[in-house]
């Protein structure tokens, strides 16, 4: 799921390649694959200096990248972050190693919760550890949204856009879901009080008729390009990721374009990702892996993490650590009100899996 930093900090890439090639020499090591600027600036040197190991890091930017390289073999990765749609995938087919928690003594820290609502992806929690989480919901423009709607607008509810009158109104600014099937589907089924990983194909018709009706009335499908609009004002609503909409706030207070962007997690449920450390069952350096997975548990390593992302941690004794504007803010942390609605992705047989893309067809073409 492309649910990550929105630009590629080209600068601190060139800056850990350089690091890493003047200090790889002679020293134990671990070869880390991760999403691309999906760690703190300072934490790949800071692993150096507290451990004695070099990590060897390497970026991708989509899931089906990391799948493939997988799933082929012999990648020489050591730790890898995937996320926890990919991990059923990854775990039949044997790729994965188990976790020892003897061997991961910050491993006390995680969120219990947390590793609960993990268990529908990983079983037991035998494989994986929570790294970051985040959701999708609405991210809206709130002067734009009031205008067509009025005070009371429903930005607390899926209402907002399937709601046909509603969507109709918002049309006029703008309105932009993602190009995800796999993330758009569950949440329509949801809406509807159906499963949202369900098999029944009887579902997806109820799932594609609402959204052809609607259609019309939807900008586009993009999974990058509403980021910029929405700071930029040039769409007032979208469908999208918790970080992707807290950096078009982000984008819009720095422009001082007067854009005021909200994000909103909908009472009727939405999704719940996450992505986590996992340990190749190849690893050519097991003990480091485990040694890198155990720093990054650190409440203390993984709290600035958190900052610079916008994207919560798994470690329920960070959060005290981590900025009060980042942990106070229920776009980020949301209550536990909140997570009790929240529902995770599950992968789906080949079957449902064609059906669901022969759906996303129609939808997107209108027909």
């Amino acid at each position: 799921m492309r649910r990550h930093r929105s630009y590629l900090n080209l600068g601190m890439g060139a800056c850990l390649s350089a690091w890493i090639a003047a200090a790889a020499a002679d020293s134990p090591s671990v070869h880390v694959y991760n999403w691309y600027d999906y760690i703190g600036p300072t934490t790949l040197k800071d692993f150096k200096r507290d451990t004695g190991i070099m990590p060897i890091y390497d970026t991708f930017d989509s899931a089906e990248i990391l799948e493939s390289k997988l799933l082929t073999g012999g990648s020489g990765y050591d730790v890898v972050v995937a996320s926890n749609f990919s991990l059923p995938t990854l775990i039949k087919a044997g790729v994965l190693e188990p976790l020892d928690p003897e061997k991961l003594p910050n491993l006390k820290h995680i969120d219990p919760e947390l590793l609960a609502k993990l268990a529908s992806n990983d079983p037991g929690n035998r494989y994986a550890v929570p790294y970051m989480w985040g959701t999708n919901g609405i991210g809206y423009n709130v002067d734009k949204v009031r205008a067509a709607l009025g005070e009371q607008a429903p930005v607390d509810s899926w209402d907002l856009l399937f709601k046909e009158e509603n969507l109709a109104r918002l049309s006029q600014c703008g309105v932009a879901l993602l190009d995800s099937p796999s993330e758009i589907l569950p949440i329509v089924l949801q809406y509807l009080g159906l499963p949202p990983n369900s098999n029944n194909p009887d579902d997806y018709q109820k799932a594609e008729a609402l959204l052809l009706k609607l259609r019309p009335h939807i900008a586009y499908f993009n999974s990058s390009k509403f980021i910029t609009d929405l700071s930029n004002g040039d769409i007032c609503v979208a469908v999208g990721w918790a970080g992707g909409m807290l950096d078009a706030k982000a984008n819009a207070v720095q422009a001082g374009n007067g854009v005021r962007i909200e994000y909103s997690l909908p009472k009727e449920g939405a999704p719940l990702w996450f992505d986590t450390l996992v340990l190749l069952k190849q690893a050519p350096h097991p003990a480091q892996g485990l040694a890198f997975i155990d720093y990054l548990m650190r409440p203390e390593v993984i709290a600035p993490i958190t900052d610079y992302l916008r994207y919560p941690n798994g470690n329920r004794s960070a959060t005290p650590l981590v900025s009060a504007e980042t942990r106070n803010n229920p776009a980020v942390y949301p209550s536990a009100e909140t997570m009790a609605r929240l529902f995770t992705l599950e992968p789906l047989p080949k079957k449902t899996e064609r059906i669901r893309t022969r759906v996303w067809s129609k939808v997107k073409s209108g027909q």
